[in-house]
């Protein structure tokens, strides 16, 4: 699956999560989650500064097809959403692991992000999912 980048990490609930060089994380969902979802329509972000605990749900992204919760994949803070998504939620749908990220937060233990699935790991979930 030449469609997941291989930088970065990846949960089972289909988030993926890029380390910044300032050690905080974006999120998204995956590639596969959106194509599954269809044409996005709305987008419910969490607010600055909220706190999080590790698959808890963190927002809703909806489609033409169906409204699904996006849980946070490590015990953290919010601390910047992508307001675009407000007007343009199909962002998610054009790319998204860049234009169509949620949101980036501080989690509360770095060392976190390793229990997080690699981009191999991940593409053996989304096969075994697809049989």
């Amino acid at each position: 699956m030449s469609d997941i980048p291989q930088e970065l990490k990846y949960t089972q609930s289909h988030e993926w999560v890029r380390i910044e060089e300032d050690g905080s994380l974006t999120v998204g969902i995956t590639e596969h989650a959106q194509a599954l979802l269809g044409d996005m329509v709305f987008v419910e972000l969490p607010d600055v500064d909220d706190e999080f605990e590790a698959e808890q749900e963190c927002a809703v992204v909806e489609s033409v097809k169906a409204a699904s919760d996006v849980l946070c994949p490590l015990e953290g803070v919010i601390i910047a959403v992508n307001g675009e998504l407000d007007e343009s939620p199909e962002q998610i749908n054009v790319n998204a692991y860049y234009e169509g990220w949620l949101f980036r937060m501080t989690p509360s233990n770095a060392d976190d992000v390793d229990e997080l699935m690699s981009a191999a790991e991940y593409a053996a979930l989304v096969e075994s999912e697809e049989h």
